[in-house]
């Protein structure tokens, strides 16, 4: 919705869908994420122990650097 422009800033978008903005910013840091961990995630075979703590981190923009990260631990 911010791509397309159908809202200008992470606050109107919050305020729209009456969710809060800091958690939003929070989310919306995990969309860089490799489309092969997001599979993994959706289909719920992510490794048990991944917390959503860790995912929020910095995390590397290479996909393969991501994948890499995430097996390690």
């Amino acid at each position: 919705m911010l791509e397309s422009g159908a809202y200008a800033t992470v606050r109107d978008l919050a305020k729209a869908e009456a969710i809060n903005e800091s958690y939003l910013g929070r989310v919306l840091r995990l969309t860089p994420l490799a489309p092969k961990i997001v599979e993994t995630v959706l289909e719920g075979r992510q490794p048990a122990a991944l917390e959503l703590s860790e995912l929020l981190q910095q995390i590397p923009i290479e996909w393969d650097k991501q994948l890499e990260m995430l097996t390690e631990n």
